[in-house]
């Protein structure tokens, strides 16, 4: 059950990620970079610890997680490409924008349900394996909802277009991530393959905070602070880890 109360929790920071991004436009590259130093540092020093520590399957001479890794980065990344993906709202990049609209429509919708629900399934099984795992997933789900908030929400607020499709995203959101977090407390898997599937999460995690996160903390406000914000983040989680 608390998987779940916590799952809630998430569908909460989407709407304050886009609520905060309209409050602090001028100093927001900062908790961005923040946030995505925290990521960043819990795949290192929480997930991948947990996750060798479990990898028992191999392909070839190489662990099977390594691959799982890889692979959910690149599986997020071409599914975001072609369901019709985000960038950050206040991006200079020099090309086209108009794939904005795809978000809210039925195939964005698709896709974020899909990352979403993985997203929750991915806490209900940290706490299979410990509660001090549980939390430590659960913030990085805080953090990935927060940015979740600011590329989607946050965007169509600016644009005035605060409606029923809006509505629908965060109505997606809450089913996708509470039923995924339902069903992975509840299904029972072997150490190893838990260990695979939360590397393909952290591949995930990686993903988001690399090419959604930094970029768009960089995207008006490359300066020093922010990299200072971001390193401020790692550190913070190797404090976390090593006092749990």
């Amino acid at each position: 059950m608390i998987a779940i109360a916590l799952a809630a929790v998430t569908v909460l920071a989407t709407t304050l990620g886009g609520a905060l991004a309209l409050k602090s436009k001028d100093r927001f590259h900062l908790v961005l970079g923040l946030a995505a130093g925290l990521m960043l540092g819990l795949v290192s020093f929480d997930l991948l610890p947990e996750i060798f520590r479990n990898a028992t399957l191999y392909v070839g001479k190489l662990p099977a997680v390594t691959l799982a890794f890889v692979g959910g980065f690149l599986t997020l990344h071409f599914f975001e490409q072609f369901a019709g993906s985000h960038e950050p709202v206040d991006s200079d990049y020099d090309h086209d924008h108009t794939h904005y609209g795809n978000i809210a429509g039925g195939l964005g919708a698709l896709a974020m349900a899909g990352h979403v629900f993985l997203d929750g399934m991915a806490l209900g099984l940290a706490f299979q394996v410990s509660n001090a795992f549980g939390i430590a997933v659960f913030i990085a789900l805080i953090v990935h909802a927060f940015s979740d908030g600011l590329n989607t929400v946050a965007m169509l607020i600016k644009g005035g277009k605060w409606s029923s499709a809006v509505k629908a995203l965060l109505v997606i959101d809450a089913i996708a991530r509470i039923s995924g977090a339902a069903l992975g407390s509840k299904i029972s898997i072997s150490n190893s393959w838990l260990a695979i599937y939360l590397a393909i999460f952290s591949g995930f995690i990686i993903y988001i905070a690399t090419s959604h996160i930094l970029p768009e903390a960089h995207s008006r406000h490359p300066s020093r602070m922010t990299m200072v914000a971001t390193l401020i983040g790692v550190l913070t989680m190797f404090l976390v880890v090593n006092t749990l």
